[in-house]
């Protein structure tokens, strides 16, 4: 079994100039991480709130040139100060212990290698994120950049003479510009759409893509290959920058971008992948046309193909992820995927190009697959009840990121031609070894039109099949996000059952890994037939000997909160607890209310002022607020101040509504959260509420 070796490292600076030579001293006292289980957690022997904040997080692995090691992001998290840390890991690629390579103060991702015995990584150490280089003993430590707005990205060109990065540019004046002599004053003003995004508001600046020579001393100011425009490289609002990839020559950018701005933004996904000649200093749109998300360049080893991927519908951000290349010499499209129905992610050539590697759903599974270009057959490499995230080649095998329901993230080795893994990394191990994870079972039922549907089942961790236990609907958010091998850190289906309730959660109509015909058919049918959908797992599985039919809840968040509210008004007293968390609640004001406008113009029809459109219609007559009257069951109803994809005023109408009605409910709000909770202490205490409402009336 491997284990974390905790090496204390001595950083030295070294070359270019000497303002670029970093001490070794953090430049501020360290928070003590303590993600040591204690012996009451030990004696417990079962995941709770303040365990799942013990566990180590992975990020971001990177296999060697040589295949020989991999180096990885590991995040740990402190709960008493509310603070995170990153730090930066190798382990040899056939096995051995991980070891700490890069620990300095502040947090440290983003990492690359430079050959087969450095990396390049950037680091908040001494303030604002800068990029730094290291070798592998965490030694010769080089700063490599000063700019000013720092660096949200990067990476080298394939011949080491440059690097490209992201950085924030202002483009347009604020209104602090135009009066410079109001310094107290903080308004800001709109003239069109997408003046906020997720969780920010538009302050006029932008994610740009830079690119500068090396070995000139620090860098302080590449050159802006999107100088004036006012939009994002990557894609706001997670800026992946996954987007943007170096053409093998070094000659070419090609990276992802939505050129477009206020309304034509907010009601489009037309993003388009954009090649930037370093040589010419001319952008070229090979996706122009295609009016969905083109994004995720990837280039051929010979430089002659772009494979990417590419979705056909405006406005459907959940629309089938096809796999295209483009030839760089002919300048034609192909589709490859257009017999694969489903998506396809994470896109890699072999080493000859005569193949690509891609990661896939079946079965709200995500697994390994490979295309023959000649013949374009695919081929599923892995198997089994688990998901892959990423995925590297290395010779006759493969790196991949996998999860499962009793499993956070680690990495595995897979033999390519039989599917076989090795587990590479035991980074939870301290965690594992104290407690028991409850048992994740496949269950396929009927729906009410004759198909069958995939539901996990979760049991608790001690399950005892002469009990009965309450159980919980779990209504999956997305609405076509799939409820497969997920290890969530918000959801956390061990943890629920490790509170003795069993987990029912169905794949219902709207969720991806079954094929393109199930997951479009919610489109335009939010109150129709997935709802069926909750309605026939919940019947079928309270029909087991070990669930009593007399205790069961429903809990989601986003459109599984919109779930919890439409189930509230047409449930029929199966249940007897509701937890909704960030739901839609209204869809007129939610319509007017979120950013991303493509959504409900696709999920909803149209917009409610559209008399005459049918599809539209009919999704306003069946938003949840037209049943309240019919509430007859307690409700928790949660929600974030900075949740500007469903404002958090949907919430409180949800809960004055209930209130009003004369229905028990209860308002937990968050003013510094977003769609997620994520603060430690905020979400530890979100899982208190939860499991307090839910015992309260389920126990």
């Amino acid at each position: 079994m491997k284990h974390i070796v905790w090496i204390f490292i001595v950083l030295i600076g070294y070359t270019f100039s000497c303002s670029n030579q970093i001490d070794n001293k953090a430049t501020e006292p360290q928070p003590k991480f303590d993600i040591k289980l204690t012996q009451a957690e030990k004696d417990g022997g079962v995941l709770t709130p303040e365990i799942l904040w013990k566990f180590r997080r992975l990020s971001d692995p990177q296999l060697s040139p040589d295949g020989k090691t991999v180096v990885f992001g590991l995040s740990i998290y402190d709960v008493p100060t509310n603070k995170s840390k990153t730090n930066i890991y190798k382990i040899p690629f056939e096995g051995g212990e991980a070891q700490l390579v890069i620990n300095l103060s502040g947090s440290q991702f983003n990492q690359r290698w430079i050959g087969e015995d450095k990396i390049a990584f950037i680091s908040t150490h001494e303030g604002s994120p800068q990029i730094y280089e290291a070798n592998l003993m965490g030694e010769k430590l080089n700063r490599i950049t000063k700019v000013e707005s720092g660096i949200n990205s990067f990476e080298y060109s394939p011949d080491g003479s440059r690097l490209l990065y992201t950085s924030e540019v202002k483009v347009v004046k604020t209104l602090q510009d135009k009066y410079p002599d109001l310094t107290g004053a903080d308004a800001l003003a709109a003239d069109d759409l997408m003046y906020r995004h997720w969780n920010h508001w538009n302050d006029d600046k932008f994610s740009h893509i830079f690119v500068a020579e090396l070995g000139k001393g620090v860098i302080q100011n590449g050159k802006d290959i999107m100088e004036g425009e006012a939009w994002d490289a990557p894609l706001a609002p997670y800026y992946d920058n996954t987007e943007m990839v170096w053409s093998p020559d070094s000659k070419t950018i090609a990276y992802t971008c939505k050129k477009l701005t206020g309304k034509e933004y907010a009601v489009s996904t037309n993003s388009d992948i954009y090649l930037y000649n370093l040589e010419t200093g001319e952008t070229e749109n090979i996706t122009k046309g295609n009016m969905g998300y083109d994004k995720y360049p990837s280039y051929s080893n010979d430089g002659k193909l772009i494979a990417y991927q590419s979705m056909e519908t405006d406005g459907y951000e959940s629309d089938k992820d096809r796999l295209f290349v483009y030839n760089t010499e002919d300048k034609t499209r192909e589709y490859l995927t257009a017999d694969f129905d489903q998506n396809v992610s994470g896109i890699q050539w072999s080493v000859d190009d005569k193949a690509l590697y891609f990661i896939s759903g079946i079965n709200a599974t995500f697994q390994l697959y490979k295309m023959d270009l000649a013949s374009q057959d695919i081929i599923q490499i892995t198997k089994g009840h688990h998901n892959y995230y990423t995925l590297a080649l290395n010779g006759d095998k493969m790196l991949g990121m996998k999860t499962k329901h009793s499993m956070a993230a680690e990495l595995f080795t897979i033999m390519e031609a039989t599917g076989e893994e090795t587990q590479l990394t035991h980074l939870n191990k301290h965690i594992y070894d104290h407690i028991t994870m409850g048992k994740s079972e496949e269950r396929w039922v009927e729906t009410t039109d004759g198909k069958k549907m995939l539901v996990w089942l979760i049991f608790p961790p001690n399950f005892d099949e002469n009990k009965q236990y309450p159980a919980l609907l779990y209504a999956q958010g997305g609405p076509q996000s799939p409820v497969s091998q997920f290890f969530s850190y918000r959801w956390n289906f061990q943890m629920m059952a490790a509170n003795d309730y069993i987990i029912v959660a169905p794949n219902r109509r709207g969720l991806p890994t079954f094929g393109t015909k199930w997951n479009e058919q919610i489109s335009g049918d939010y109150s129709g037939q997935n709802i069926k959908d909750y309605f026939s797992a919940i019947d079928a599985m309270k029909k087991e000997p070990f669930i009593d039919e007399d205790r069961l809840g429903a809990v989601g968040a986003s459109y599984g909160g919109y779930s919890v509210y439409y189930l509230a008004g047409h449930h029929e007293k199966r249940f007897k607890a509701f937890i909704s968390h960030c739901g839609m609640f209204n869809f007129e004001s939610f319509y007017a209310g979120t950013e991303e406008t493509f959504f409900p113009n696709h999920d909803f029809g149209g917009a409610y002022w559209e008399k005459d459109n049918k599809v539209a219609q009919r999704s306003y007559a069946n938003s949840p607020h037209k049943f309240v009257d019919k509430w007859d069951t307690p409700i928790l109803i949660i929600t974030g101040g900075k949740d500007f994809r469903i404002p958090y005023t949907e919430s409180l109408q949800a809960f004055n509504a209930a209130k009003l009605n004369g229905v028990e409910a209860r308002l937990l709000y968050f003013p510094e959260e977003t769609h997620f909770v994520l603060k430690p202490q905020n979400a530890i205490l979100w899982k208190r509420e939860f499991f307090g409402w839910l015992d309260k009336y389920l126990k």
